[in-house]
């Protein structure tokens, strides 16, 4: 039986952490993480978080192992909606990161506080 896109979000939520944008920005100015945008690119250019990295959920798993190589660095994951980042997040755990957070929170607010 195929699962519907609510039932994927609720069991991977399970498994990540969701935090708030101002949690994140927080954490970002004490740990460095690094801040990802897992939105289709023209999404990213057309609003963005000051010191985003873009990398689409399509590549993410590919491209982070390139420019990462610490499985306990802090990452933080954010999207539009956040289910894009909730099933990003899960697939980054399955490969070895320890460190890894969803911002649930919308881009306007994500824009405030991750600046």
């Amino acid at each position: 039986m195929l699962k519907t896109i609510p039932e994927l979000l609720n069991e991977a939520r399970t498994n990540v952490r969701c935090i708030s944008a101002n949690v994140a920005a927080n954490e970002l100015k004490e740990n460095h993480g690094l801040l990802i945008d897992v939105r289709e690119p023209s999404e990213h250019i057309a609003k963005k978080a000051v010191g985003a990295i873009n990398i689409p959920r399509g590549l993410l798993e590919m491209k982070l192992m390139e420019i990462e190589k610490n499985p306990s660095k802090a990452i933080y994951l954010h999207c539009a909606t956040s289910a894009r980042a909730i099933l990003s997040a899960e697939q980054l755990a399955r490969i070895g990161y320890q460190k890894v957070s969803v911002i649930t929170c919308n881009m306007d607010t994500i824009q405030q506080y991750c600046q």
